[in-house]
């Protein structure tokens, strides 16, 4: 414990020595310290424990501190320290002189790198801040010398605390001071002045940074300050001394800068030591202005006074103080409350509640500010002058800069001082004049001190002092004369009291004025605010204000004039004018017109040299029709009734160096316009002119000139302006308008408003720009046109503009003025059933009334025009840029939720069917699990549930169907994207007669007037415009009306209006209202027309449209009907064909890149897939009067979606097609001219007795349409052929187009429900009279494939071809009292074709039917048929006009066919394609008989009525309005079958004939009455005379099955004749018959020799001409005459394979003449099921036939059976025996072919035959056949659905599914595609025969027939007959030379009935027969003869019938 005890006194004593030895080094370290930094003496007295004694610290003698102790104290031992450690320090004083300049610092080593630094570190500070706090008990500080010489300033301080707080690098502290006594005295020679008296307690708060120690914030707080201010003060040398003259001012100015300035380095001390922000705090004020010498004094009291201070020094410091002095930006403010003057009697002159001060340096200025509330003032003028003395007010503002200079510091720069006072009372009496009263609520004051520095190159800079001063008031009354000093009640508050001139509640005047500088010119500025302004301008207001203007006049006569300075280089004032008037009122009162009233919330005007501005808010303007009351209210605007002019917020600013004025409008601006309240303000206008005359004479002898004097000026001023028009100023304007409105009512209930958003308008020297984000016009309360974006700039020249004249080089004008619009996006938007037309009107009208108001105005009595005619001023050019525009015409409402909740109950229907498919299977489990046990009645409770779940479900989506996607709400929508127009104005193009030279260059074909044409408007301009999309869409459909992509047009453009007569004038009322009554426009009633000659090129123009569209297009009609007014002529409405001919004139030029036009094929608008598309490609299209021509590559494109999408069924390159329309018409088409219009109430004047039409001359009656496609353009690339694709889908699906095309369009939206009592509009398609189509082509190739995917199809090729037709069209009215649709009949009047070198060729594909492919290279390719050329003409079909001769020949056909060189191919495979087409065809078109309406439609027979001939022409055509059509002419060649026409001379043919090798023999006339097909061509029940073709040259080949080999038939002349039977029972059976004669003379046979087929099969062997055509005269030397064997039978011939080479250029093989020439006739029957409807009503019932009437089974008739009857007269026959094989293959397989499963369909019709006869109910039958029918309907859909889907799968899934995925997908849907094929066939086939027999049936119940028994289970289909009068018959060996036998026949006739059961009769019969044996050597020549006694009797008759078993 010793060891421990004595080390711890050692550790003791040790810590106090160490104490000691601290101690000593710190007072050491503090002397050094101060000496070395603070260059200052320091001494201590004595340093005890925590506490030092006797500190004094001297600087320099006279600036000394002395501290009497200072210790540190703790928290723990005072708990009122604020920290735990306190350094307290006793009683300090300190001594200053400031006239002894501060001691400099000792210069510091600059090898210290800590100099300038706080020797503590930042934490070490941190800990003593929070640790350690100063307290001082005492402060005495004396300063000498302050401010004045000989002065003295002595402050006493006590209970002084200081605490530190350290954050970062700020050191904040607190100082408080207890209490503070100062006093100011002055000493001099005989007595010590006290100048001021000062007591206060205060508190001090403030921080430093670190480590730079500079002051950051200080605060102050003073409390119970009093003050006392002496005379003295004001007499001392504060002030500055008397000024110096002029003369010393310039020479002593310097020197006192330099000794009364304050250094730099001080003030930059000074600067360093202020912190930047102060805030000092007074309370308790008291202050008092003694005057000993008057003995008077002011005592002034004031309970509160606040001051701050701040100062920014990263700003810009103020450097106004030379020399080279800077003040940092700074701000003071000081706030006083509760203040008090009063004068020594105790009088109240001022009281004062509040007053604020407010001082601010920066960079350029000084500025303060005084808030003063609550000042009542009386002011006596004798009590208050001797106090004016005293402050001497005139020296402080009227002395010179450099007097100022002598004792203050000079100082150049602004200084702003300003005063607000509220709550102010003035009554002033001055003198003997009579006392008025002033009051207002409040006062404002300003003043300024700005010294301006002027560079001059002599004396250099030079200063411009300036003073500003301001005064506001509030609530100002101004009453003068007798009594208006008494006390009066108020000025009623927003009332206007009529009579009172002028009541302000507001005002606020601030004036400034500069001294000038050498001879510049003296500035002054004045600002004013107004509030509560009342003005009044009448005739008597008028009168009493010029009154006083002369008083003034007076009372400024006295004072000498300033004289003008010589040069004019200076104005002798600088004014500047800052206005703000709040709730100004003022009105004009009228004699006769009421009063106007102008209500102006706000106005804010600023004017100086250099900007003014005026700012507006809530401005009204009202009109007073009526004074009833003594007083008018005065509200604010926006509670003005009826205002005229609405501005809620407007500013303006002018520059004057610039000359440019801005407004800016930053609230709504409105105009409520009407006609009635521009009368008003008409008046009002013209009234206020005549007062402001009269002010102008008063105010006239202030301004010093006279009227001559004024007149001079203005003509010296005119003068200088047209001598130096370049010096002239333009006036640069900016005006900006946030919220704009104007509203015109044009009507009583009719009005148009101007909506613009933050319109922004500028006008710059030469340009005007004006812009705005959103301007609408509004009609009756809908936005009809709304522009978002739009800018408006006006240009005096644009480089652009110069480029675009540079494309016309006939516009003279080498630049204009410049218009530009640019307009991001442009909607115009029609609401639904809206009448545009009727307003637009009416404001046309009121338009017109003010030209009428104005023309007659004082501008018209001017004198005559400064401008001649000649040089008057071009219209603008027009540049207008539409990023985007939309034009919508909006559709019904109804409509669309009606459209909206079909939709959605389709959409509900599927949904609540799944919904019920899932109940069933619910209900399906229930069953399996509960089996019986689920009773009935809780599965009904389920469905009925789910049924009303589908109720509540409808119904909420009903109401949620807007909720989501908004409604549409378009009808018509139209969109134009980046639209640029370009409209140019030109000397070449302006005035009425440039115009009319315009006019008949571009509508040369009309015919001018000769009496001129006078125009009261006329316009042409030169146009440019490029757009890159325009759209129009209707609805919501999916597809485009019209889509145009990259547009450029350019061209001339001319409106023309015509000036009407007299009569063609109509009359407009405009309602005025009194006193002025209703006024008449007369209006002009022509219309005004447009003239273009434009050339447009545009990449890509769609049109689509269809009659599933008709519906909402005749909405759209009904809403441009609105849009347009119709004419005030009486006259029928013009068609619109009709007025665009009336009012678009000129020529159209475009080229377009692509051309498309879809013809939607469907019923539903939304559908895309179905439609034809016209593709044109490089098309030049040519519009001009009457005619349009189209140039360019033309596809026709099928879009559907199956596999036949995107078929190209016809390619047209280098195609002309030219459209000229022929308008008939009473007058000339084209004499618009001519059309004269009349007023209703003129019609009397012009017609009597007939219905007025003013376009009667003009107005079409019917058009005539030519159509013209020339295809032999010629082209710069290769030739492409022109070409058809046509497949028996496509075929079908053009039926169904068809269809669609030509149904009838229902009425729309029609009748008194609608309100749409108009007729109905004719259609275009009535208008016609005539249509004539012409084709010409250089080639052509058609290809037609009965499917796809079978490919099985005709090719015809052909060369140069012409084709013309004409149509003509009947329009036939319906019978009956309500009015229908006329009946549109077309007829085909003529039509003519001729065709060369045509080829037809039959194709077939050699893959498997059922394969899905597309066309492959895999098809053979048959020759059918081909020819050299081929007339067809067709004429109109007249069966009154038959022929009394019996030559078929003569007779009138409808259709006639002449075919030269044909050569015809028929071969099995020909047979089986043709067949396989034929049977395609047939089935779709039975398919589509039985699908239709008409399938159950009976037919109805009169029993009564005879048969007779149709009566019922069809055609309109007459030979006098025919054109001439060409005439058929065949190609010329020396053949000699020129001679076989029919105008041959018989003598011509009795010499051919004398060459001929057979004779004919007379025919035997039993025979041919035996034959059926003569017999059945034979009637005279012919009602249609169809077909009449020619062949020449013709010649068929035959191929059969099973030879090889061919034999070819040739014939030099046919006829092919074609007849349509009337309908006739046959059998019980109404059957039509159509018979075909065909008549062969010439005619040859040839076969070929090979007995085995040749290598090349495929060739075809013809013959040449010369051995088809009739023989001319033989040529025996001509060797190939000699090997040819002549025309003789068995002569060989040669053959080739193309008609263009003969025999010799290639090897072919000869051919061997079998027949020779021999003549034919052919004859043909058909019966088909198919009756015509019309024909049906003129047919008799049958006739019963007697039961017991037996016929030979040989000869009876089998009924209605088609017949081949084949008759040859004369016949050499010579074949070998592969010849004879050959034949009778052609004959069994070829011409006797019949068509299999034939027994299979008579079994299955049979057998339905049966069943309709058991079943006795016709509305079974019908019900059974409704219910196939919607099976077969089934199929077809299925079919088209899976189609669809095969074409959605490869269209829109290729991308995702692919491979074999894609291909399973399709190989599905085509097998189940296939299958549905098959399905349909089979019940299409039974539906064809349950209608057949059920329409039977149901004519044999309605004629009442007698039931027959059962059918015959067999019956015949088919007849063939052959006859032959002569034939012999030689038989031959192989080489065909060689004779065997030779056979003669006579009367050989052979018959084959083909049946039902696939069973056939033959029927053999010859007259007579001889057999020679030709066998060299044989014995018996004559095998044997028979020869015939009776003529009349058969040698040999054979009956045969074929029995086929089927086993």
């Amino acid at each position: 414990m010793s060891a421990l005890l004595i080390a711890l006194l050692a550790f003791l004593a040790l810590g106090i020595l160490s104490i000691i030895c601290f101690r000593w080094i710190v007072c050491s370290l503090a002397v050094r310290i101060c000496a070395k930094v603070l260059n200052a003496e320091l001494k201590i007295k004595s340093v005890g424990l925590f506490s030092v004694r006797g500190i004094s610290l001297q600087f320099q003698p006279q600036h000394t501190l002395e501290i009497d102790k200072i210790w540190i104290s703790s928290k723990l031992l005072n708990q009122d320290l604020p920290r735990y450690l306190a350094l307290c320090v006793g009683e300090a004083r300190v001594r200053i002189d400031l006239l002894e300049p501060m001691r400099p610092r000792l210069p510091q080593s600059p090898g210290k790198d800590k100099e300038g630094k706080l020797p503590l570190s930042p934490s070490t500070l941190h800990f003593l801040s929070q640790l350690l706090s100063l307290h001082i008990n005492s402060i005495n500080v004396m300063v000498l010398n302050l401010a004045l010489s000989e002065s003295l300033w002595h402050m006493t301080t006590t209970g002084i605390t200081l605490l530190l707080d350290h954050q970062t690098k700020r050191l904040a502290w607190d100082f408080s001071v207890g209490q503070l006594s100062s006093k100011v005295l002055k000493s001099s020679r005989l007595q010590d002045t006290c100048l001021a008296e000062v007591s206060l307690s205060l508190s001090v708060l403030g921080d430093v940074s670190l480590p730079e120690l500079r002051p950051g914030r200080l605060e102050l707080s003073v409390r119970t300050l009093l003050a006392e201010l002496h005379e003295g003060l004001f007499l001392s040398q504060l002030l500055p001394p008397p000024p110096a003259s002029s003369a010393d001012t310039s020479l002593t100015t310097t020197e006192c800068e330099e000794e009364q300035f304050i250094q730099t380095q001080a003030l930059e001390q000074f600067h360093w030591l202020l912190p930047q922000k102060v805030n000092v705090e007074f309370e308790n004020t008291n202050i008092t202005l003694s005057m000993h010498s008057q003995k008077r004094h002011l005592n002034w009291t004031l309970k509160s006074l606040k001051m701050g201070y701040g100062r920014d020094e990263q700003q810009p410091a103020l450097r106004s103080f030379p020399p080279e002095l800077s003040v940092p930006q700074s701000s003071l403010e000081l706030l006083l409350e509760d203040g008090l003057l009063l004068s020594q009697s105790r009088q109240r002159i001022l009281c004062l509640n509040t007053l604020k001060t407010v001082l601010q340096v920066t960079s350029a200025d000084i500025s303060g500010s005084v808030t003063v509330n609550t000042c009542i003032i009386h002011y006596r003028h004798q009590e208050f002058s001797h106090w004016f003395d005293l402050l001497s007010w005139e020296k402080l503002f009227h002395r010179k800069p450099a007097q100022r200079k002598k004792r203050f510091p000079h100082l150049d720069a602004p200084v702003l001082i300003t005063c607000t006072v509220s709550n102010v009372n003035v009554s002033v009496q001055l003198g003997d004049t009579p006392p008025f009263a002033l009051g207002f609520l409040s006062t404002n004051a300003e003043l300024r001190h700005l010294l301006e520095t002027v560079e001059d190159a002599e004396s250099g800079s030079s200063n411009r002092g300036q003073q500003r001063a301001s005064v506001s008031l509030d609530h100002f009354w101004w009453r003068v004369g007798q009594g208006s000093h008494i006390q009066q009640a108020p000025h009623p508050p927003g009332k206007h009291v009529w009579g009172e001139a002028l009541i302000l509640d507001s005002l606020t005047l601030q004036g400034s004025c500069g001294e000038p500088e050498l001879e510049s010119a003296r500035s002054l500025s004045v600002e004013s605010s107004l509030k509560g302004l009342q003005v009044e301008v009448s005739e008597t207001c008028a009168l009493c204000l010029s009154r006083l203007l002369s008083l003034f006049a007076l009372n400024g006569t006295p004072k000498a004039p300033v004289p003008v300075p010589s040069p004019p280089t200076a104005s002798a004032l600088l004014l500047r004018l800052e206005l703000n008037l709040d709730d100004v009122n003022v009105f004009t009162l009228s004699n006769v017109a009421g009063a106007v009233a102008l209500r102006v919330d706000s106005i804010h005007a600023l004017g100086c040299g250099e900007s003014s501005r005026l700012e507006v808010q809530g401005l009204a303007l009202s009109v007073v029709k009526v004074l009833t009351e003594s007083m008018e209210p005065c509200c604010p605007a926006t509670e003005t009734p009826n205002p005229i002019l609405s501005l809620t917020s407007l500013a303006s600013s002018y520059q004057p160096s610039t000359h440019s004025l801005e407004m800016q409008c930053s609230e709504a601006l409105s105009v409520h316009w009407t006609p009635s309240d521009h009368m008003f303000m008409y008046q009002h206008v013209t009234e206020t002119k005549a007062s402001w005359s009269a002010l102008s004479s008063a105010v006239r002898p202030l301004t010093g000139r006279g009227p001559v004097e004024e007149g001079q000026e203005r003509t010296q001023a005119a003068a200088d302006s047209s001598t130096c028009p370049s010096e002239r100023r333009t006036l640069s304007l900016s005006v900006e308008l946030k919220s704009s409105s104007l509203t015109a009512c044009v009507g009583e209930k009719n009005f148009i408003l101007l909506q613009a958003d933050t319109l922004s308008l500028s006008k710059q020297a030469g340009s005007v720009h004006a812009s705005t984000p959103r301007l609408v016009f509004n009609f009756d309360g809908n936005d009809i046109f709304t522009f978002s974006g739009a800018e408006l700039q006006v240009l005096e020249d644009l480089e652009e503009m110069r480029d675009h004249r540079g494309h016309f080089p006939f516009l003279a004008t080498a630049s204009n003025r410049i218009w530009l619009f640019t307009i991001p996006c442009l909607g115009v938007e029609f609401p639904y059933q809206y009448n545009f037309s009727n307003t637009f009107d009416k404001a046309i009208g009121i338009q017109k009334w003010l030209k009428t108001l104005h023309k007659a105005g004082p501008s018209a009595g001017v004198g005559p025009q400064t401008q001649p005619a000649e040089v008057e001023r071009l219209p603008p050019d027009l540049l207008i840029r539409v990023s985007q525009f939309s034009f919508v015409f909006l559709d019904d409402v109804f409509e669309i939720k009606l459209r909206d909740n079909y939709e959605l109950m389709k959409d509900e229907n599927k949904e609540s069917a799944k919904r019920l498919q899932l109940l069933d299977r619910k209900v399906a489990e229930l069953r399996k699990q509960h089996g019986e046990l689920l009773p009935a009645r809780k599965i009904e409770e389920l469905y009925t549930s789910l049924e009303r779940k589908h109720i509540e479900i409808y119904i909420q989506r009903s109401r949620r169907l807007y909720a989501n996607t908004p409604m549409r709400k378009s009808l018509l929508t139209w969109t134009v994207a980046d639209l640029e127009l370009v409209a140019l104005a030109d000397r070449a193009l302006h005035g009425p007669e440039r115009v009319r030279e315009q006019l008949r260059d571009i509508d040369a074909v009309s015919p001018f007037p000769r009496d001129g044409l006078p125009l009261a408007v006329q316009w042409c301009r030169a146009i440019r415009f490029k757009l890159s999309a325009f759209l129009v869409r209707i609805r919501d459909y999916p597809r485009y009306l019209f889509e145009i992509r990259e547009w450029a047009l350019s061209g001339r453009l001319v409106g023309a209006e015509q000036d009407g007569h007299p009569r063609a004038r109509r009359q407009q009322m405009v309602h005025l209202g009194q006193p002025w009554g209703d006024v008449t426009v007369l209006r002009n009633m022509p219309p005004l027309k447009f003239y273009y000659d434009v050339y447009s090129d545009i990449s890509l123009y769609t049109i689509v449209w269809g009659p599933c569209w008709d519906p909402a297009w005749t909405l759209i009609g009904q809403v441009v009907d609105l849009l347009t007014k119709p004419t005030a002529d009486p006259s029928p409405p013009l068609a619109w064909w009709d007025k665009s001919r009336l009012l678009l004139h000129g020529r159209w030029v475009m080229d377009i890149e692509q051309a498309n036009l879809h013809q939607l094929a469907t019923e539903d608008p939304y559908n895309t897939t179905e439609n034809m598309h016209w593709e044109w490609m490089k098309l030049n299209f040519h519009w001009k009067p009457g005619q349009f021509v189209f140039k360019g590559d033309l596809d026709v494109n099928v879009r559907t979606a199956s596999k036949y999408d995107d078929i190209c069924f016809l390619h047209l390159p280098n195609l002309c097609m030219t459209l000229d329309l022929q308008w008939l018409c009473h007058g000339n088409p084209h004499d618009h001219h001519s059309v004269q219009l009349c007023c209703a109430e003129n019609v009397a004047d012009v017609t009597s007795g007939q219905s007025h039409d003013s376009y009667r001359a003009f107005r079409s009656e019917n058009l005539n349409l030519s159509i013209t496609m020339d295809l032999n353009q010629h082209s710069s690339t290769e030739p492409c052929q022109p070409r058809i694709l046509l497949y028996s889908s496509t075929l079908r699906w053009m039926q169904n187009f068809w269809a669609t095309w030509t149904s009838v369009s229902r009425p729309i939206c029609r009748g008194k429900l609608f309100q749409s009592l108009r007729p109905i509009r004719k259609k275009l398609g009535q208008h016609y009279k005539q249509m004539s189509f012409t084709a010409a082509f250089p080639q052509l190739q058609v290809h037609y494939w009965a499917s796809f995917a079978q490919q099985r199809g005709i090719q015809v090729e052909c060369s140069k071809g012409h084709v013309f037709t004409r149509g003509a069209q009947r329009l036939i009215p319906q019978a009956g009292t309500v009015m229908r649709r006329l009946i549109s009949e077309w007829s085909v009047t003529q039509m003519v074709s001729e065709l060369s070198l045509v080829t037809v060729h039959l194709m077939a594909s050699t893959w498997d039917e059922t394969a899905d492919h597309q066309i492959n290279a895999q098809v053979k390719k048959t020759h059918l048929l081909s020819l050299s050329s081929l007339s067809y003409q067709r004429q109109s079909n007249r069966m009154e006009e038959e022929p009394s001769s019996k030559d078929e020949s003569n007779a009138s056909y409808t259709h006639k066919l002449c075919l030269v060189d044909l050569r015809a191919s028929w071969t099995p495979t020909n047979r089986n394609i043709a067949f396989g087409l034929y049977d395609g065809y047939k089935k779709a078109a039975v398919l589509k008989r039985n699908l239709s309406t008409e399938a159950l439609k009976g037919l109805r027979i009169d029993t009564q009525l005879q048969a007779k001939k149709l009566k019922r022409s069809g055609s309109t055509y007459s030979p006098s309005t025919a054109p001439s059509t060409p005439t058929i002419t065949l190609p010329s060649t020396s053949r000699a079958d020129k001679s076989q026409s029919e105008g041959t001379s018989m003598l011509q043919k009795l010499i051919e004939e004398t060459d001929k090798f057979v004779v004919f023999s007379e025919e035997d006339s039993g025979v041919s009455d035996q034959l059926c097909g003569i017999a059945a061509c034979q009637t005279d029940d012919v009602y249609n005379r169809n077909w009449f073709i020619e062949l020449v040259n013709g010649q068929m080949m035959l191929r059969g099955a099973e030879t090889a080999g061919c034999v070819l038939v040739s014939a030099a002349k046919a006829q092919l004749l074609q007849n349509e039977h009337h309908p006739a029972w046959y059998n019980d059976t109404l059957k039509q018959k159509t018979t075909w004669t065909c008549l062969l003379d010439g005619m040859q046979y040839f076969a070929t020799m090979e007995s085995n087929p040749s290598d090349q099969e495929d060739w075809q062997l013809w013959l040449e001409v010369k051995n088809i055509e009739e023989h001319r005269q033989r040529n025996l030397d001509s060797v190939l005459e000699l090997m040819e064997s002549g025309q003789a039978v068995g002569g060989m011939v040669s053959t080739t394979t193309d008609w263009n080479q003969p025999s010799q250029v290639q090897e072919t093989p000869q051919v061997q003449r079998i027949i020779s020439r021999c003549s034919c006739r052919m004859y043909y029957i058909g019966y088909s099921h198919d009756i015509d409807p019309e024909l049906a009503t003129q047919i008799k019932p049958p006739e019963i036939r007697d039961h017991h009437e037996k016929e030979d089974l040989l000869n009876k008739q089998a009924g209605a059976v088609d017949t081949f009857t084949l008759i040859h007269h004369d016949l050499e026959i010579s074949t070998n025996p592969v010849q004879y094989a050959m034949i009778l293959d052609i004959v069994n397989n070829l011409l006797l072919h019949v068509e299999p499963k034939r027994k299979e369909h008579s079994e299955k019709k049979q057998r339905v035959r049966f069943q309709l006869e058991i079943s006795s109910n016709p509305e079974e039958q019908r019900s059974s056949i409704l219910h196939l029918q919607e099976a077969v309907r089934q199929h077809v859909a299925q079919i088209r659905h899976l189609e669809k889907q095969i074409y959605t799968n490869i269209r829109s899934q290729q991308d995702e599914l692919r491979g074999s995925e894609l291909s399973d997908i399709n190989l599905k849907l085509q097998n189940q595609l296939n299958q549905e094929k098959t399905d349909l066939q089979m019940k299409s086939e039974e539906l064809n025969i349950l209608i057949r027999c059920f329409k039977d049936f149901q004519l044999q119940r309605a004629n009442k027939l007698e039931l027959r028994k059962p059918p015959e289970d067999v019956s015949v289909v088919r007849r063939t007959e052959i006859y032959f009068a002569q034939a012999r018959w030689c038989l031959t060996e192989e080489d065909g030379q060689l004779g065997i036998a030779e056979l003669e026949l006579q009367r050989f006739m052979y018959s084959k009935l083909n049946k039902s059961d696939d069973t056939a009769e033959h029927l053999l019969e010859l007259g007579w027969f001889t057999m020679n044996n030709l066998l060299p050597n044989a014995a018996y020549k004559h095998v044997r003869v028979c020869i015939v006694v009776v003529t009349e009797l058969f040698t040999l008759r054979c009956f045969a019938c074929d029995v086929i078993i089927h086993g």
